[in-house]
Order: structure tokens, then sequence, then C-alpha cells
């Protein structure tokens, strides 16, 4: 009995535990699926925590997650892209038609299984860098932010690539090694580079477009041809050249309309009589058929001659009566325009009587001599040919000058208000005054103001004149930001003359520049004159920073008041810190959604991803050194466009740091 108990005991005791076993939640036992479904599901939220409007249940549980297509689901944030090369079973992506923002890191590219991967239509940017992935056989980055693209002969499966509508200036090294591609898509990006030489080979090929780039080469008829006229529209400027062999395919003629067999000889027998009797009838009925379709159509011709008469004799008049308006418009208009500009001029130059005669003072040259008259002669007569054309400036028109002592100026008419001289001030002696204090900034940062003339109301300043040019056109209008010197035409431009081949696509150069803008910007902010009185630009743009023979940055256009009244030292700050942001990515129209993306993408530390990839190709034997160098570079942007003001830094505090990131004598890069 005691043993018989002592079982039935252990019996009941096994019956409780099956009990509370079944009565546990079945999410909360580890192995209630299979092991790597609910590794994958955790992978995916991990990748997608920062990411806004992402539903984690979208992503389905206890399974392996082969396929994440999530196109156009308003998703906005930066990806964990590293947490996605933990998926062994993802094959295709799809995340395009969003709002994601940042860079694509190498190590995304490790996903074993990976095939397919569109992010097209995103804020995504930097230099895409992909490692090798045998396994990918479509790629998709279009419509984003790309300024470049490497790696690609790391895909030897590749066989659709589409990097359109992005930023990238030059044709993907490794493009050319693609053997397997059938579709190749890089139009949009005004790419320079050689067709067909950098381009996979074409016979593979089915689907190309180069459209809207700066190829250079010849692209034959045969492969005009296959790909079609608009695989080419506007792929390259008078150096792509096309072969004069190519000619549109001729349709192929009509076929001959049949004819009645000829009638057989040589049978010996008669034809019927009854049939040659319907044959006769067939052919009377045949004539008077073709005899009704001649009288319409005689007719028919009769009356459109007689239509086309009357309409083109309307038209005639027509034409007549809007000739004769226009003539009567144009010779107003050329009245009014002789005119307006006859105003104009006396406006700007003569201003009234003995206006000629305004004295021009020099603060460096006292002794000189100089009227209104002599700055007439000197542009022209203040005309078209003399003018420079300005971007960013707030004064008005600018004319360039050669002066008695080949001084060469800039001699800007005054538009609006500056500090100490009120728009409509007519009190000479009160502007003379503001200027003199203007001319007592001295810095080798800032472009100085070398004298003024007063004549009435007109105001007009005379600067030196920097031949070099603006920062604006050495980062986005000249190739490469350097000199033409391979063009040897004579057309005159400064560019193609320079003698040095100097350019700003070197860090040192790029940091000197970021430098000598932060020194002129704090000297303005130290006061005006000594006064104590902090000078506020207000309007710190690349076309504002004039670049001396040296490629020394000068500040240009300050002084001004009115325009923003509300201009604050911590605003030229942000000004600055957009600026260094755009000197060292190299892109171009910054807003506040581009200066967001890119402080997202510093806050990641993925800030060498959005570095121009020509000063990256510049840095030379001390490449660590100067990209750590251009990421603490990019950090100082980062601080200075901080949303608060209180947090932004001074422009002294940003000297200080840019001089730290890169001591004086340096030999890295």
């Amino acid at each position: 009995m005691l043993l018989h108990s002592h079982v039935r005991r252990r019996l009941l005791i096994l019956l409780l535990l099956l009990v509370l076993s079944a009565s546990v939640p079945s999410d909360s036992v580890s192995s209630s699926c299979a092991g790597a479904g609910i590794d994958d599901a955790a992978i995916v939220a991990a990748a997608f925590r920062h990411v806004r409007n992402f539903q984690p249940q979208s992503v389905p549980a206890c399974a392996p997650v082969r396929d994440l297509r999530l196109p156009s689901r308003n998703l906005t944030g930066a990806v964990a892209w590293a947490s996605l090369a933990n998926l062994s079973a993802l094959a295709a992506l799809d995340l395009s038609g969003n709002a994601l923002r940042g860079a694509i890191p190498g190590g995304f590219w490790r996903a074993p299984s990976l095939r397919s991967v569109d992010v097209s239509r995103n804020q995504l940017g930097g230099s895409l860098r992909v490692e090798p992935s045998p396994r990918l056989r479509s790629l998709n980055v279009s419509g984003n932010r790309f300024t470049g693209v490497a790696g690609l002969d790391g895909l030897a499966g590749l066989d659709a690539l589409d990097v359109s509508a992005n930023r990238i200036r030059a044709v993907p090294e490794g493009l050319r090694r693609l053997a397997r591609l059938s579709r190749l898509d890089i139009s949009r990006n005004a790419m320079r580079g050689r067709f067909p030489g950098d381009m996979p080979p074409l016979g593979g090929v089915r689907f190309l477009n180069v459209s809207y780039n700066d190829l250079s080469g010849a692209v034959n008829a045969s492969a005009v041809r296959k790909f079609g006229q608009s695989a080419f529209l506007h792929a390259g400027n008078a150096s792509l050249v096309f072969s004069k062999d190519y000619t549109a395919p001729r349709k192929a003629p009509p076929p001959p309309s049949p004819r009645p067999p000829p009638p057989r000889g040589g049978t010996g027998r008669k034809k019927d009589p009854a049939r040659k009797a319907d044959s006769a009838s067939a052919k009377m009925k045949g004539k008077r058929r073709w005899g009704v379709v001649a009288v319409a159509v005689v007719c028919g011709v009769a009356s459109v001659t007689v239509l086309l008469c009357l309409v083109v004799s309307v038209a005639c008049g027509v034409v007549r009566c809007r000739k004769r308006k226009s003539r009567d418009k144009e010779a107003a208009e050329e009245k009014k325009s002789q005119r307006g500009e006859k105003a104009e001029e006396e406006e700007v130059v003569v201003a009234g009587k003995g206006a000629s005669a305004a004295p021009v003072v020099l603060f460096e040259r006292p002794l000189t001599e100089l009227t209104l008259a002599d700055l007439a002669a000197a542009t022209s007569g203040f005309g078209r040919e003399s003018q420079l054309a300005e971007r960013g400036g707030r004064s008005g028109a600018a004319y360039r000058a050669v002066l008695p002592g080949d001084l060469h100026v800039v001699v800007r008419v005054v538009e609006g208000a500056m500090a100490g001289v009120g728009e409509d001030d007519d009190d000479p002696s009160a502007a003379a005054a503001a200027f003199r204090e203007l001319a007592r900034f001295r810095h080798p940062n800032i472009l100085p103001l070398l004298g003024y003339c007063i004549a009435g109301r007109e105001k007009l300043l005379l600067y030196e004149y920097m031949e070099k040019g603006d920062l604006h056109r050495w980062l986005h209008e000249l190739p490469a930001g350097r000199p033409d010197m391979d063009d040897g035409g004579g057309g005159g431009d400064i560019w193609e003359t320079a003698e040095d081949k100097r350019s700003i696509s070197d860090w040192p150069t790029r940091h000197r520049i970021a430098l000598g803008v932060a020194r002129g910007l704090a000297f303005l902010h130290q006061g005006w004159a000594g006064s104590g009185r902090a000078v506020v630009h207000g309007h710190l743009v690349p076309t504002n920073v004039l670049l001396g023979d040296d490629l020394e940055p000068r500040i240009s256009d300050f002084g001004h008041v009115g325009e923003n009244e509300e201009a604050t030292a911590e605003g030229d700050v942000y000004g600055f810190g957009v600026l260094v942001l755009e000197l060292m990515t190299g892109q171009g129209r910054w807003d506040e959604a581009s200066v967001s993306w890119a402080r997202g993408i510093v806050r990641d530390g993925k800030g060498l991803d959005i570095v121009d990839p020509r000063v990256q190709g510049e840095a030379g034997g001390g490449a660590e050194q100067a990209e750590r160098e251009m990421v603490e570079c990019l950090r100082v942007g980062y601080l200075c466009t901080a949303h608060s003001p209180d947090k932004r830094p001074t422009m002294q505090q940003v000297v200080g740091v840019l001089k730290d990131i890169r001591p004086a004598g340096s030999s890295c890069a």
C-alpha cells in the first residue's frame, strides 16, 4: 500500500506540471517558433527602429525573411543597413518611393542571399560603396542624391543597373567589367566619361539610356538603331560624335497588285459565246462605273480648289494685318526701350547737370584726381560690355573698370541702405563718413573698399577686382574645380589663360578656404572699426566669397542693413556652417531639408560618405589622416547649423577648432 501511494503521489505531481505548462502563454516560450524566424523579425525591427511610419507587424513572425517589400509607405528616417546584412535568407529588398535619408554602408552588401535591391526615389546620398556580392542580379538606386558609385567590379553577376537621376559626375569605375549586364540606365547625372570605352560590352545590353550626361567619344549607327535616338538625348557635348552613315530605315515597297493570269493558248477549244457576252456586258458596266467615279473626282477637285483659294485669300489678309500690328508694336517697344535706356543711363551716370564732375575718392591714392566722368569712360558709359554677372550680391549693378595707374576695380552701385547710410539719405557728408568707416575694415580675408563716389543720391563704391572669381564658380562651374588647361583656343577666358594649375580639389586648399572665411567673419563680429558693435554679414554664400591669386578667400558684400534687419551673428554662424557643408560635399542648392539630411549623416558617424569624391581622390599618402580631418571639418558644419542659436559656437571658437583640425605645417594629403 505504501508503494502504491508513493506512485500515485508522483503521478499527481506529473499531472500538475502538465497542467501548469499548458497554461503558460505560447509566445513566452522561446521554442514556440522556428529559431531563425524570430531572429529575422527582431533584426528587421532593429534595422528600422529610427524610421518613422514603419509597422513591425508588416514583417511576418516565425518565418525567415526572404522578401522585404515596403514601397511607398511614407517611411522617413535612416535605416540601420548593417543590421539587414544579418538576414541570411533575404533575397529581394524594395524600399522605393519613400523618404529615407543617409548613406548605405558597405557592410549591407554582405547579406549572403541578396539578389535584388530597389531603393529608388528616396533621399539617400553620399558615395555608394558596394562590396562584392556575386549573387546580386538587379540594383536600382535612381532618384536619390548619390555623388559616386564604387565597387561595381565586384558585382560580376549583375543583370540590371539603374543609377539615373542622381548627382554622379563621373562614370563609375568597374562599369565596363559588368559583362552580363542587359539593362543599364545612367541618365540625368551630368556624368563625364567616354562612350563606349567606359560602358560594359554593348553586345549583350538590350536596354541603354545615357541621355543628359557629358560624355565624349563616338556613337555608331548600329548603337542608335539598337537603342533608339532617345537613349542619347543630350548625352554629351561636341566631343560626342555620331556616325554619319546612320540613315533611317526605308519602308518596304508595297506588294504588287495581283494580275489575272494570261490566257492559256494551244488548247484547240473555242470560248463559250455566253461567257463572251457576259464578259462584254461586265466591261460596259465597268466603264459606266468608272465614268461616274471620274465625274465625282473632277467635281470634288474643283470644289476643293475653290475652297483653298478662299482660305488663302483670308489667310493673306490676316497675315498682312498681323505684320502691320507687329511692326507698329516693335516700333513702339524700340522707342520705349530707347527712352528707358536713356533714362537709366541718365539716372546712374548723369543724375542731373554737373553730376559727371562729382569727385572719386581713393583711400590709398588720395592725390589721384578722378571724377564720375572718368568712371563712365572706364566702363564704356556703364554699358553692358563692362557689366559683371552677379549671383549673390545685394547691391546694385557692378561694372569692371581699369583706372589710371593700372588699377583694376569693380564699381558697384549702392542700392538699399548700408551701415550708417539711409536709402534716401541726401546728406553727402554722412554717406562719406559711413564709407570711410567701412574702409577701415582691413583684413586678409575681407575684400577691401578702395574708394567711393557720391553724385547726388547716387552712390558708387570701388572694390578690388578679384580675377579668380568666386567660390561658387570654382565649386560648381569649373571642371573638377580647376582651370581648363587643355583647351588651347584663343577665347580669352581667364580660366583658359591662367598661368597656374592650382585648384580647390585638394583637402589642404579647402581647409584653408574654410579657415580664411571663418577668420574674416570673426573679424567682422569683433565690432565696427573697434567700436564694439558687431558687424553682421547676413548673406554669407559662396558667391560672396572671392578668391585671390593665392586662392585665399575674401568675404565681400558686407555692411548692408535694411534688407534683413533681423540678421544676427548667430545667423552668420549658421550661414558659415552651410558654406562648410557645401565646400566639403561639393553639392549646391542647400535648403533646410538638405541641411537636415547632411546633419543626420554626420550625426550617424557616416560623414566620409558625403565628402566630395574629388577631394577624396586627392588625399595622397596621408589618406587616413586626411579623412579624419575632413570628417572633423564636417562636424564643424554640423555644430554651426544647430537648430537652436544658443547651441551654435561663436566664430572665434570656430577659428580655434579649424586650426586644431589641421595644424599649420601638417603634411597630410
